[in-house]
C-alpha cells in the first residue's frame, strides 16, 4: 500500500513482530503476494519434511523420529521452527498415529502455484506439494502424517484422527 500509511502503523507493527519480522513490500497489494508466496513456500518444505521422515520410516532402521528431528533441529542446514515442531509431533507418538493423513488445500498453495502459471514462473516443489495433498485425501502414507502434524502443531489446524467419528480433533 502506501508508504505514508505503513509508516503511521510501523511502530505499532514493530513492537508486534519479532526483531526484522516485518516490513514495507511496496505497492498495494504486494504485501499480500509476499505472504501467499510464503505459504506457498511452507507447503513445499512441509512436505519435504515429510517425505524425508517417511523415507525414514520404510528404511527399516527403527528410529527414535523425536530424536532424529532434535538433531535436526541442531546446528544443521535444515533445522528450523517446523523441524522443532516435527519434533513436538513425534514427542506425542513415533509413529503419528493420533492422526490421519489427510493434508487440507486451505488455499494459499493453489494461489501460488495459480499465480507462478499467470506469470510463466515454474514452481514444481510448490505445485507438487499442492497436488500430493490432492492426493492424501484418498490415499494415506507417512509423509502427509508428518504434514498433517506439523499444520496443527504450527496453526492448530485440523486433522484427521483415526479414532474419532467426525474426523477433527
Amino acid at each position: 500500500g502506501e508508504r505514508e500509511a505503513y509508516e503511521v502503523v510501523e511502530p505499532m507493527l514493530r513492537d508486534l513482530c519479532v526483531e526484522n519480522g516485518c516490513g514495507y513490500m511496496g505497492a498495494s497489494g504486494a504485501g499480500h503476494f509476499v505472504k501467499m508466496v510464503h505459504n506457498g513456500i511452507e507447503y513445499g518444505m512441509m512436505q519435504a519434511i515429510g517425505e524425508g521422515f517417511d523415507l525414514l520410516k520404510a528404511s527399516g532402521y527403527e528410529l527414535d523420529n523425536e530424536n532424529v528431528a532434535r538433531v535436526w533441529s541442531n546446528g544443521s542446514v535444515i533445522r528450523g521452527w517446523l523441524m522443532d515442531l516435527a519434533g513436538k509431533a513425534f514427542a506425542q507418538d513415533n509413529d503419528l498415529g493420533w492422526l490421519g493423513g489427510k493434508v487440507a488445500d486451505s488455499g494459499e498453495g493453489r494461489w501460488t502455484v495459480e499465480a507462478a502459471i499467470d506469470l510463466g514462473v515454474a514452481v514444481p516443489t510448490i505445485s507438487g506439494a499442492l497436488f500430493r495433498r490432492f492426493r492424501s485425501q484418498h490415499e494415506e502414507n507417512f509423509s502427509d502424517k508428518v504434514v498433517a502434524a506439523l499444520r496443527h502443531e504450527f496453526g492448530g489446524h485440523a486433522f484427521e484422527n483415526p479414532g474419532d467419528e467426525e474426523g477433527k480433533a
